[in-house]
């Protein structure tokens, strides 16, 4: 620490001490100023390469689509009626349907009669059951699609209980099978299946309801609905508990009975693979301009990086214009980026063993490399030709783009991941994340140092500026001996005369 307390200011020599300390030491803080704007430009590096991973990650995420078959041979499905809905897989076959509807499917449903419950219209179900119903069973049977003997669902109420808790329970213990409601307007139960279709060919779906059901919610001997969905493909009879139903890879949705066939048409859905095709290589040549921006920018060595000494001499347009090419070039010609973009290129190129196909090269389903060689390697779409393959052979195009073999097999979009990983991998070892600690990268500890370097060299600024105050004032003492000896010999030479 430098002691002020022993400091004298140029009382005896007339000359500003402060001043010329400050002078001299702010010759000597010259190398520290370069040190600062060399951090500060490493700072900017390191962001400048998180900036770049950061794309590189998001392109990355744009490739799970791509990845999958669906994205090349996908099928579209259309209906000549809104009484039937449809959309296919993958798997469907290609070509027209006929199908015709003539029931619906409906869900097995119980109620209380006319005379509606005990409880009278107008009953609150949400207040405690009177005493007399705690501990009764409540229990029943119903049907499901295992076609086994019927599930039994049995509680008893709890003291506390309200009517709405009993028809909860019914849901709960009968796991969503099974709900009932109250409507206090008719004083009616409803107790219903949560699925449709008819589970119990020879009887009811709903069996063994207890007293609480038939005496008290005064629930009716009659059932309604449980009825399977009835239709025809082709003029084939054909029957279903649910009015989903699955066929040939089609996915059907019977909305409504029809009046005679509705023809359903399923096709490969060409258009939809053109454009995710075509958006991902625009996506592609985004990254590419990005990226020969980033390594062809102009660096401006004349403007280097502010330090808040400096910024508080300027004003904020002047601090904006010098950082506008201070932060230019900061990866210009960088040996990872030149590197990322030669190996997209070549994994672009190079052929694709495919022996179920004759397509190998990116080129014969119409995607090549611009003729601008300026654009670096920016890739341009044969839409046509990229139709004609995709109607031709679908399969093979998805192979060429997305084998997850090795070797010479592998699809090219594998190919130009693993070369976005690598270079991923290659920045995060050189320029971290904000995850990482300095010391789990090179340029953080690149940093690490400098920043030691600096505290060193300031911790000799004060030694040097301290060894000043000591000279100056050491100065002055003996100025101030001198003008005191000075003043002492006037003195005695004055009183001789």
């Amino acid at each position: 620490m430098i002691n002020n307390n022993m400091r004298m200011t140029g009382f005896a020599s007339g000359m500003d001490i402060n001043q010329m300390v400050k002078d001299l030491m702010q010759a000597e803080r010259l190398p520290l100023q370069k040190m600062e704007q060399d951090q500060l430009w490493l700072t900017q590096r390191r962001d400048a390469y998180r900036e770049v991973n950061t794309k590189l990650s998001e392109f990355e995420n744009k490739f799970f689509d791509m990845r999958l078959s669906k994205t090349y041979l996908s099928k579209i499905a259309s209906s000549s009626s809104d009484a039937i809905s449809v959309s296919a897989s993958n798997q469907a076959s290609d070509g027209n349907y006929s199908f015709q509807v003539d029931q619906l499917a409906s869900a097995a449903t119980r109620y209380s009669g006319v005379e509606g419950t005990t409880f009278g219209k107008g009953y609150d179900a949400d207040q405690a059951l009177a005493a007399e119903y705690v501990g009764q069973e409540v229990s029943f049977a119903y049907h499901d699609q295992s076609q086994d003997s019927p599930k039994t669902v049995s509680f008893t109420i709890q003291e506390g209980d309200s009517l709405n808790d009993v028809l909860k329970n019914i849901s709960d213990e009968s796991g969503g099978a099974v709900r009932a409601f109250y409507d206090q307007n008719s004083d009616r139960v409803f107790m219903e299946r949560t699925e449709t279709g008819d589970f119990n060919k020879n009887g009811l779906e709903f069996e063994q309801l207890s007293a609480f059901f038939t005496d008290t919610l005064n629930i009716a001997a009659e059932e309604q609905g449980g009825t399977d969905a009835e239709f025809k493909y082709n003029g084939i009879a054909m029957t279903s508990h649910s009015n989903n139903y699955q066929f040939n890879g089609m996915n059907l949705t019977f909305n409504s009975a029809t009046d005679g066939p509705v023809n359903v048409s399923v096709s490969q859905d060409v258009d939809g693979a053109v454009d995710k095709i075509t958006e991902f290589v625009e996506q592609y040549n985004e990254l590419i301009d990005f990226m020969n921006e980033k390594v062809g920018e102009e660096r401006y060595r004349d403007y280097p990086p502010l330090t808040e000494a400096q910024r508080k001499e300027m004003s904020e347009r002047e601090i904006e214009l010098w950082e506008e090419r201070s932060k230019s070039g900061e990866l210009r010609n960088d040996g990872i980026l030149r590197s990322a973009l030669s190996g997209m290129r070549s994994a672009w190129y190079e052929s694709v063993d495919n022996p179920n196909g004759d397509l190998s090269r990116m080129m014969d389903v119409g995607i090549t490399t611009t003729s601008n060689w300026r654009q670096g390697g920016k890739l341009e779409v044969d839409e046509q030709k990229l139709r004609e393959k995709l109607e031709e052979d679908p399969s093979a195009v998805y192979r060429l783009f997305s084998n997850s073999d090795e070797g010479d097999s592998r699809g090219i979009l594998n190919r130009v991941e693993g070369v976005l990983e690598s270079t991923m991998d290659r920045i995060k070892d050189r320029a971290g994340s904000t995850a990482q600690t300095d010391f789990q990268y090179t340029m953080g500890r690149e940093l690490k140092s400098m920043a030691e370097r600096m505290a060193n060299f300031e911790r000799r600024m004060q030694q040097t500026e301290q060894r000043y105050w000591d000279q100056f004032t050491a100065m002055e003492k003996a100025m101030q001996r001198y003008n005191q000896q000075a003043n002492y010999m006037m003195q005695q030479f004055g009183g001789m005369q």
